[in-house]
Order: structure tokens, then C-alpha cells, then sequence
């Protein structure tokens, strides 16, 4: 999707990185299509099976969105408000089909938002039935503090910062490496007024 010269790709723990791949214009494009998925589907603050409050806000474009309550971790057609999920928009299509290759195209797309103070977690992607599909991920806005392990939770780990307009892509060995986010360096973008992060997943979702 960037123009010009690409950015080079790095290679951490078989997760491939490229800094900088959206430029401050791609970057503001994308976040006035969000504004309009976030408008059809608005921003929920999920609760994990066992009650707890996520710090992140979230909602979905696509076929499915992933949801948590206290039902359990899943994909569904619609929105908790009972509307379906809006379309992926064709700019983050584009990343996709870019970065991967693939004619495929997701079945998801997770809209995650970090708010000041948030983080995620150290989890695995693995509830979407067929791990050969890679997940990737586009960061928008506030600085992140990304960390990733290894596919056993008692690898070590280690960590880079994630900026605006970084795209990363976890397939094979990495698939199902365990990541989170452990902080936010909040107002060190200017993309978005308020501050915060944005952060897009997009998921091939077979056999569920």
C-alpha cells in the first residue's frame, strides 16, 4: 500500500515487522474509515469469562467479529447490539492483501482501542480453527510497548515499541506465539485529537 520505497521488513521470534509502512496521509485515511465502522458498530468494553474488565475498548468489521462476556471467548455475525458487523473498509483490505499475498481475504477484522493506562495481556490468537492463516496487525496512533514470547507460556520474551503506521504479520512458527501489550507511551501521536491507539487484527476465521 506505500508508496515509493517500502520500508524493510525485520524478523523478530519468526514475527515479521515493517515500521513505517503507512505514511501520515494513509494513516489519517484510515482512521476517518474507522470513524464510520465505529459509528455502525460502537465500541464495547468486553468482560473476560470470569467477570473481569478488559482495559481495552473494542468492536469488528467483516463477516465475524470476535467477542468475550461471561459466555466465553467467540466469533459471531453480529454486533452485542444485535446489528451485523459493517465491512472491513477497502484500505485495510488492501494492507492485507499486500502483506500476506493471499487472494483470501479475512473474515475479521478486530478494531481494538487503547485508551490511556491500557494494556493487553500475554494471550494466544487461537480461537479462529485453521492457525495456517496469518494474523495480522496495523497500529494507528499512541506508541505501544508490544511484547512477544514463544508458543510455550514459559518462553521468555522480549519487547519493541509499536508506532503509528506500523504493520506486523504473525505466521507460521509465530501463529501462535503469546504477545500483549504492556503499556502505551499515551499522547506521543498526534493522529488521533484525544490520544490513544488504535490497533487492527485481521483474521481468517475457517472451522468455526
Amino acid at each position: 500500500m506505500k508508496s515509493g520505497t517500502k520500508p524493510q521488513m525485520r524478523e523478530i521470534r519468526g514475527l515479521r515487522y515493517w515500521p513505517e509502512w503507512l505514511d501520515p496521509a494513509e494513516q489519517a485515511a484510515l482512521v476517518a474509515a474507522l470513524r464510520e465502522v465505529v459509528a455502525a458498530a460502537p465500541l464495547q468494553s468486553p468482560v473476560t469469562p470470569g467477570g473481569r474488565p478488559m482495559s481495552v475498548r473494542m468492536t469488528a468489521a467483516g463477516r465475524l467479529g470476535w467477542v468475550t462476556d461471561r459466555k466465553g471467548y467467540r466469533y459471531q455475525s453480529r454486533h452485542p447490539a444485535g446489528r451485523p458487523w459493517p465491512p472491513i473498509p477497502a484500505g485495510v483490505l488492501a494492507i492485507w492483501h499486500e502483506i500476506t499475498g493471499l487472494t483470501r481475504s479475512p473474515d475479521c477484522c478486530l478494531v481494538n482501542f487503547y485508551g490511556e493506562g491500557a494494556r493487553m495481556g500475554l494471550h494466544q490468537d487461537r480461537d479462529e480453527g485453521d492457525f495456517t492463516w496469518p494474523v495480522l496487525s496495523v497500529s494507528l496512533g499512541d506508541e505501544a510497548l508490544f511484547r512477544i514470547g514463544g508458543t510455550d507460556r514459559s518462553d521468555g520474551t522480549e519487547s519493541f515499541w509499536l508506532r503509528s503506521g506500523d504493520v506486523l504479520l504473525m505466521g507460521g512458527p509465530a501463529r501462535l506465539a503469546w504477545h500483549g501489550v504492556d503499556r502505551l507511551r499515551f499522547g506521543s501521536s498526534g493522529l488521533l485529537p484525544k490520544g490513544g491507539r488504535i490497533n487492527l487484527t485481521l483474521r481468517v476465521v475457517e472451522g468455526v
